[in-house]
């Protein structure tokens, strides 16, 4: 398993697999630090800037689309994507 870094960079969008990527498992930190933000009731705006690295005021559509992706993809590990982990069918 490779090292997690606490902020990789992040693709325009999150995976869409069925299964957990590669990908998954290197930004599983920032998975967590944005349902954590989200639990909080942090402004997207600053939550893409300072967990994605994507400075919403001079790319306004790629950061929303980053944040939306990685959210949504955070909360499906967190409600079924975690069961191939259970299963040992991750593609990691």
């Amino acid at each position: 398993m490779e090292k997690r870094q606490r902020d990789a960079d992040v693709n325009d969008t999150a995976p869409e697999d069925e299964a957990l990527t590669i990908y998954d498992e290197q930004h599983m930190i920032t998975y967590l630090r944005l349902l954590h933000a989200h639990a909080e009731g942090a402004n997207w705006e600053e939550v893409a800037k300072l967990v994605l690295h994507i400075d919403p005021e001079r790319e306004p559509d790629r950061a929303r689309r980053a944040w939306e992706t990685h959210l949504a993809r955070a909360q499906w590990i967190t409600e079924s994507g975690y069961r191939h982990l259970l299963r040992g069918s991750a593609t990691l």
